[in-house]
Formats: C-alpha cells, structure tokens, sequence
C-alpha cells in the first residue's frame, strides 16, 4: 500500500478559498492513487475563533488559572473542529473521509501536558481505514497519555504529528503544505532576492528550522530524518513542488561533492543578550557555577563559549535581568550587551572547505558590521552582531554567498 501523509497548517484552513486548495492537492494525491493520511492544524491565527492562540487568550479572560492538563484539553479542540470540518467538506466532494483525534489515530504520549513527546502509536486503525478506500484525517498537535488523558505536543506539534504518523506507517512521502512555496534561501521580508531551494538535506533544514526559519518544525525534520522518510515542504495555493528535505546523499554528485553550493541559507535570530562572566580571584569553579545557576533558574542558554579568562554565552532578551540578577547575587559582576542577533550561516557542503570564515569575515567587515562572537559545526558557522546589524548582516552574508543565483 502505498501511502502519503499531507499535513495543512492554519492558514491552509482558514478560508473557504483556501480549503478549496486543500481539496484540490489530496484530490491529486487520490489521482496518483496513494493512500492519503491528511494531519490538520487549528484554523487561522490569533483573533480567529479557532485558532490556539485564541483559545490560549480565552483562558486570560477567564481566570487565567487553568491547570495543565486541563489546558491541553482545550487546545485540542481546535484542531478536532478542522479535521470534522474538512471531513465534511470531502464528504460533500464525493471523497470518502473520516476524521480521528490524535487519540483515535494511536498516538501515545508521555505526561507532559503542553510538550508532550510521543512514546508510540499504534497504526492499525488508520491502516484498516485506509484498505476501506477513507481519507483518514488526523487531529495534529496531540496524542493521549496511557491513562487517557488529552495531550498537546508543543509548538509546531501537528508538523511532528505529520512525520511521526508517516514513519509509523511506512509512507512513502510526507507533506507539509503551508503559505510559502518552499524553504527559500533567507526570510524574504529581509532579503528581496531569496530564492526557493530545489533540495535541502535533513540536517541543513533542522539547522535552518533551529537558527530562526519558521518553515518546519525540527523536532519533526528530526523524526523523518531518524526513519528516512522524505519531506516536501510546498505551497498550499500553488502546484509548485516546493522544497525536498532528504538525505545528504541526494546533495552529492557522481564524484561524491555536494553540488553547485556550499553555503544552503542564511538564517537569524533577533533578541538575544551576550553575558560575559569573569571568575573571580582564586576561583576554578566559574562554570559550574554559572551554568548551573542558569539551569536552576530555568533559563535557557546558548552560544556557549568556555575559556580560562571566563565564560560568555547568550539568553533571550526577556530573561537577561533575571540572569544578571542571579550571577550578582553569587558575588559575579556580569557584563550584559542585550539586543543582539544570531546569524547562522548553514551548508552541508562547507565542511572541510577552507576559507568560508574568511568570507564571512571579509562581507561583515565591508558593511562595518563588529562581530561579538562566533563558533561553529559541522554544517553551521555562527555570529553574533549587535540587533541593529542583523539585516545588514543577513543580506551581505546572503550577496557574498551569491545565494540569490
């Protein structure tokens, strides 16, 4: 059997002009007589009536104190209202269809309400479903604990429902429909010459989808990438192909180099905060100290960088003040540079290739712009600029690379 998992985020829903498209692309799925497992999101964004983050400020107005496990109940019911509304209209259209929670599709969870993480699931439903000739479509966003209880997966959770049920089921393809043509080449509201890129490996999209592009879920480019299942992430409001997300292997060409590119895409992250952190007198346990200090506080850190003169990392602006209040209160003197952005230049064919640091360098420096700090993988090299410099960065990393041919 073969099967296709399709996955339609909000705003392919929100709109009865565009759930005519959505019709339009599992018609064509039908066509080419793949098995079609449809995951569906919340419709539209803050202010419509079924969106998550409005049901999310339903609660605000009313009392503000919903605990956990009763909040995931009720963000569930956004996706519940797409997947019976779109089951309707296929109805209507002749196309047999069933709807299932992410409960009903076997989706097994671990107690964590609000981030969930899927344990298994069970696809043996759905699979009987599918011989019957049903579209099945699927609540996203959620599964079930073992004791029943509703759960959420987290943000971008029906892009992990998506990928996870196509594992499970063995699917030949998944895709993730969404209201841009494609992963491009930089976030074209800053860069007009973005393009949309043909092919991008597993790794480089994660990396992407870690450093600030919105596109996909990594979480979700992680699950396909671990069952080696294919991802096309395309335009609901075109027949474009969009952008495959597949292994490294299908970058290389018969000589086994990556083809026509080192560098895949530029992407960014604004406020952040640098905290410089010098030890103190006599003292060899800064790190430590510092670092779990940090984890007591929950605050999330990143750009780590370790050395004897001290350690220097970053914190989300919103958390600096707490993080500064925390080192001076252990007798450290913090150096706190808020309003940064990190820039990411990410490729999976620049690892080995000398001088790429050096272009890096040479494009900043040609636009004044001072790095703070910088590290590297792999596949990724990081810099940190300071906020007002992020678009210039972004979009003289973006001509150096040449990545608008």
């Amino acid at each position: 059997m073969r099967i296709l998992v399709q996955k339609f985020g909000g705003t392919s829903l929100s709109t009865a002009e565009a759930r005519t498209h959505v019709i339009e692309h599992i018609q064509d799925a039908l066509n080419q007589e793949y098995k079609t497992v449809v995951v569906v999101s919340a419709m539209g964004r803050r202010g419509e009536p079924y969106a998550t983050d409005t049901l999310l400020d339903w609660i605000g107005q009313n009392g503000n104190n919903l605990p956990a496990r009763e909040r995931d109940m009720l963000l569930c019911c956004g996706e519940f209202i797409s997947a019976a509304t779109l089951c309707s209209l296929l109805n209507a259209e002749g196309i047999p269809a069933v709807a299932l929670t992410g409960a009903q599709a076997g989706i097994l969870t671990n107690d964590e309400f609000g981030n969930a993480q899927i344990v298994s699931i069970r696809p043996g439903r759905m699979l009987e479903l599918l011989e019957q000739g049903n579209v099945v479509i699927v609540a996203g966003f959620q599964g079930e604990t073992a004791t029943g209880d509703f759960t959420t997966l987290g943000r971008g959770g029906s892009d992990t429902s998506a990928t996870a049920l196509g594992a499970a089921l063995n699917a030949e393809l998944v895709e993730i429909f969404t209201d841009v043509s494609g992963i491009l080449t930089a976030d074209p509201r800053i860069v007009e010459e973005a393009r949309p890129l043909s092919v991008v490996s597993y790794m480089e999209i994660c990396n992407m989808a870690h450093l600030g592009a919105k596109v996909i879920h990594p979480r979700a480019v992680e699950v396909a990438m671990n069952a080696g299942i294919p991802v096309r992430v395309r335009s609901t409001f075109s027949k474009d192909k969009g952008t495959l997300v597949t292994h490294a292997d299908a970058l290389r060409n018969e000589s086994g180099a990556v083809q026509d590119r080192f560098v895949t895409g530029i992407a960014h992250v604004p406020n952040i905060s640098q905290i410089r952190v010098a030890p103190q007198e006599g003292s060899y346990d800064l790190q430590l100290n510092v670092f779990k200090a940090m984890a007591r506080q929950r605050i999330s850190v990143d750009f780590i960088n370790v050395n004897p003169s001290g350690v220097v990392y970053t914190v989300f602006d919103h958390e600096a003040e707490r993080a500064a209040e925390t080192l001076q209160g252990m007798g450290y003197t913090p150096h706190i540079t808020p309003n940064c952005a990190k820039v990411s230049i990410i490729g999976a064919g620049m690892n080995g290739v000398p001088g790429i640091m050096a272009h890096i360098v040479e494009a900043l420096t040609e636009e004044d712009i001072q790095i703070l700090q910088s590290a590297d993988s792999n596949t990724t090299i990081w810099v940190l600029v300071q906020g007002d410099d992020m678009v210039k960065a972004v979009r003289a990393l973006h001509r150096k690379f040449e990545l608008h041919r």
